[in-house]
């Protein structure tokens, strides 16, 4: 079975897109057991399509299948508001772990994937990426507990929907054309 990237991307973004429209049509509490159901879909979906799961899935599933059930049942929107900072948490210190534990770190295989050629940056230079993609993991963390406790609820919805993704791309972009500018390609013969 073939597997499309444009299907991946739609399927990756799922979970998200219901709880936003479902939230803008009904409220939080409909969203958040729209989130829950679309996020096994999600894994369900990815492991029908690869054959294996994501670790990213299970993880995700897991604190929405709890926090979820705990909005619910609690009627407390502060659970299902926990999920990003809980999520960007535990990716921050994933990042700072792996500068210390591991062949290399996380922001490295995350980004020398993207490029085909190799890439000429020290080792020093990735660590220091690390250490930033961790600060911003936090940091975005930060953000969200921040937003859930002192803005309104769809301000909330809002940042978690569009403030994040901007954030990241935002943040990502600068180091994909720095990175762009370390491509070591073949030297051309005959030159």
């Amino acid at each position: 079975m073939g597997y499309d990237t444009r299907m991946n991307q739609l399927i990756e973004w799922l979970p998200l897109l219901a709880f936003f429209v479902v939230f803008k049509v009904f409220d939080i509490y409909w969203a958040t057991a729209v989130l829950m159901l679309a996020c096994v879909v999600q894994l369900s979906v990815h492991r029908y399509r690869t054959g294996k799961f994501k670790p990213m899935h299970i993880g995700t599933v897991a604190l929405v299948l709890v926090l979820g059930s705990a909005t619910l049942l609690l009627h407390d929107k502060q659970f299902i508001q926990l999920k990003p900072t809980l999520l960007l948490g535990v990716t921050a210190v994933a990042f700072l772990g792996s500068s210390f534990i591991g062949g290399q770190p996380f922001a490295r295989r995350m980004l020398q994937s993207v490029f085909s050629e190799p890439l000429k940056v020290s080792a020093q230079a990735w660590h220091t990426l690390n250490l930033l993609w961790a600060l911003w993991f936090a940091l975005l963390a930060a953000a969200n507990l921040y937003i859930a406790h002192n803005f309104t609820e769809s301000v909330w919805v809002n940042f978690k929907v569009f403030g994040i993704t901007a954030a990241m791309i935002l943040f990502m972009v600068p180091q994909v054309l720095w990175l762009s500018s370390k491509t070591q390609t073949a030297p051309v013969k005959g030159a």
